[in-house]
């Protein structure tokens, strides 16, 4: 009888690039935001391995607890993520980011402290229909000194110009916004790469501060 393994041997090499088994630079990124914004869906779009999940089946337990809010998509979710999703993809041959999608519900935001240790950076995703639902990520970010960008997954819902979004969050105009749609590859890698541009660029003014060199321009930077 063919056992599991045997299948996996059977798939060529040429399927999958082999990953590293280790890497000299781990950087983890964590992605927050509200209930149902699409985190899970951000997370298994870019890594580039199977993304571990911890989804379970919402039940009638759950009424009155997870509030639902009255729009289309969040009336057909039907699971949801009660510790974290985990994903992966490599920046070289030594360097690889790690992925952390944080569980939306008020009931397991408990767990977010822990996930932000040793966090070099967050998204924050947000669904421009519930902006309020992204109060608290930025919040706990602010107060852990976690750097974070903003992502607008596309929805569908009515269109925010930046200063509204801005004003509604309370963000600074320094924070990078950018519109995404978490179930498109590409996008994904769009908003984690304006992430990790920003992260540099603020690690290359600190050392200028510290120093007393000028910063170099980043690519965000660059086109606002």
């Amino acid at each position: 009888m063919d056992s599991a393994t045997s299948e996996r041997a059977a798939v060529p090499s040429t399927a999958r690039p082999s990953l590293a088994s280790t890497a000299d630079n781990g950087l983890k990124i964590v992605i927050v935001g509200g209930f149902g914004v699409g985190k899970t869906t951000m997370v298994r779009s870019v890594s580039e391995i199977r993304p571990l999940n911890t989804e379970e089946t919402m039940t009638r337990a759950g009424e009155g607890i997870d509030e639902l809010a009255d729009l289309d998509g969040l009336r057909r979710k039907t699971s949801t993520t009660v510790a974290f999703d985990f994903g992966r993809i490599s920046l070289d041959a030594r360097s690889v980011l790690y992925l952390f999608g944080a569980p939306g519900q008020e009931r397991f935001w408990f767990l977010w402290d822990r996930l932000f240790s040793g966090t070099l950076g967050a998204v924050v995703l947000v669904d421009t229909r519930r902006l309020a639902d992204s109060w608290y990520a930025i919040d706990r970010l602010e107060h852990h000194g976690t750097p974070f960008i903003v992502a607008c997954n596309d929805f569908g819902g009515p269109v925010h110009t930046e200063e509204q979004i801005r004003e509604a969050l309370d963000i600074s105009p320094d924070v990078p916004l950018v519109e995404c749609d978490a179930r498109d590859r590409s996008s994904s890698k769009y908003v984690l790469i304006t992430l990790v541009e920003y992260l540099h660029g603020l690690s290359a003014r600190r050392l200028a501060e510290a120093t007393g060199a000028a910063a170099p321009e980043t690519a965000v930077e660059a086109g606002s």
